[in-house]
């Protein structure tokens, strides 16, 4: 029975245990295991793939972190101690006027400098010229850059002025005919010595020495002989270089009143003879530059000699 049994179970089952007899595998599976194959190729490659990526990360983030670190205590380094002296300011810092001085009071503004210009030297238009203070060399002194005035500027007796006291002098004829309305005649400007002496010896003639003096100067102590002065009247004003008459006119008292902002001074004002040593003269003006008479009419002086402390000059002094 047995024996019977076992023949029975091989012949029913002859590839488990004769290898000879086991069957190759078709075609179609050994497609299969090799796709299969390659799937695991493919996912193995990848994935070695995301490691290596993720590693060199990790190294650039490592030497970005470490070249940072490396900085930062460089920098730090370099800082000074606390006790050390404090390092030299290389951008400048930005400074302000104060406002105010220690006290809580407005601070002063600057000064004028006085200074500034020669009032002895003749080419300067700050010199000052009077009875007592002639101009030096008087008879040969003739100024520099003497220029004709301004064509359209009415000019009956062709005198010429300095190049800056003729420029200043158009100026001001235009803004008192805009201004004002008022046409500006230039009726006297720079005069010689020897025209000078003609002059004053017209005024002896009409008026005598004392009357002459009183508005006429001698050669040799002219401010028209510097080139810098001006004597003005105005079209229709119905006045001449005589009397107060011009002072009371539209253009005298435009010209007393804004003068001074192209560099003019009312050189011989009402009430200072004996400052100046000449009587009122409405019409005559010098020119100082606006910086001076700027400050002259702020602070209401009205004459040279008392805004630089010079000594009075009603008579000359011989």
């Amino acid at each position: 029975m047995d024996e019977f049994k076992e023949r029975r179970r091989r012949s029913q089952s002859p590839l488990r245990d004769d290898p000879s007899a086991r069957r190759e595998p078709s075609p179609g599976r050994a497609r299969l295991a090799l796709t299969r194959r390659r799937k695991r190729l493919m996912l193995t490659s990848c994935l070695l793939a995301v490691i290596l990526v993720a590693v060199g990360e990790t190294a650039i983030w490592s030497a970005t972190h470490a070249q940072n670190q490396a900085g930062a205590s460089v920098e730090a380094d370099a800082r000074p101690a606390a006790n050390d002296a404090a390092p030299q300011q290389i951008i400048p810092a930005i400074t302000f006027s104060p406002a105010a001085d220690a006290s809580g009071e407005p601070a002063a503004p600057a000064a004028f400098d006085k200074a500034a210009r020669s009032l002895d030297d003749p080419t300067s238009i700050w010199f000052v010229v009077n009875k007592a203070r002639p101009i030096p060399d008087a008879a040969n002194y003739v100024p520099p850059d003497l220029v004709s005035l301004r064509q359209d500027i009415p000019n009956p007796n062709g005198f010429p002025l300095r190049h800056e006291a003729a420029d200043a002098l158009a100026a001001m004829v235009d803004a008192a005919k805009a201004e004002a309305g008022q046409q500006l005649i230039a009726q006297s400007g720079y005069r010689s010595y020897s025209i000078q002496v003609n002059a004053y010896t017209s005024y002896v003639n009409r008026l005598g020495t004392t009357g002459a003096d009183s508005t006429s100067a001698r050669a040799g102590f002219s401010e028209h002989q510097t080139g810098m002065a001006i004597d003005i009247l105005a079209s229709g004003a119905g006045c001449s270089l005589d009397g107060p008459c011009f002072g009371s006119t539209a253009a005298g008292e435009w010209l007393a009143a804004n003068a001074y902002r192209f560099g003019f001074l009312l050189r011989y004002p009402a009430d200072k003879t004996q400052v100046t040593g000449y009587e009122y003269e409405p019409w005559h003006f010098r020119y100082v530059g606006v910086d001076l008479a700027t400050e002259m009419h702020k602070t209401g002086v009205e004459t040279l000699e008392e805004f630089f402390g010079l000594p009075a000059a009603p008579d000359y002094l011989e």
